[in-house]
């Protein structure tokens, strides 16, 4: 079962920038016990442009979606055979990044 594993930073209380080596120990690890599916980091909220094609025509407004303190900085696509897994590797990357993580099965 595929799961969409969100990393979860907070502006207002950061959390650590020097954990490079430990998510990449921990990717590596992901990789070679057959987890691994996708991974990668996102840009700051400041560099986010929302689209809006609902109408009759377009609409661009730079800037996240939802002005809030805390944001999507990252995720993983991970492949495990079931939710109980996904919640111990996902304990394991909290710890690993720093921030809080969001475990959602895909459909």
């Amino acid at each position: 079962m595929q799961y969409l594993v969100s990393v979860i930073d907070d502006k207002s209380n950061p959390g650590s920038t020097d954990r490079q080596p430990a998510i990449s120990a921990f990717n590596e690890r992901l990789i070679a016990e057959g987890y691994w599916v996708f991974a990668g980091g996102l840009a700051d909220t400041d560099t986010a442009t929302v689209i809006d094609n609902r109408g009759d025509e377009a609409v661009l407004t730079d800037g996240p979606f939802v002005e809030s303190k805390e944001y999507l900085a990252g995720v993983w696509v991970w492949d495990v055979p079931d939710l109980d897994v996904a919640l111990k590797l996902a304990t394991e990357a909290s710890k690993v990044c720093d921030r809080k993580i969001e475990v959602r099965p895909f459909l």
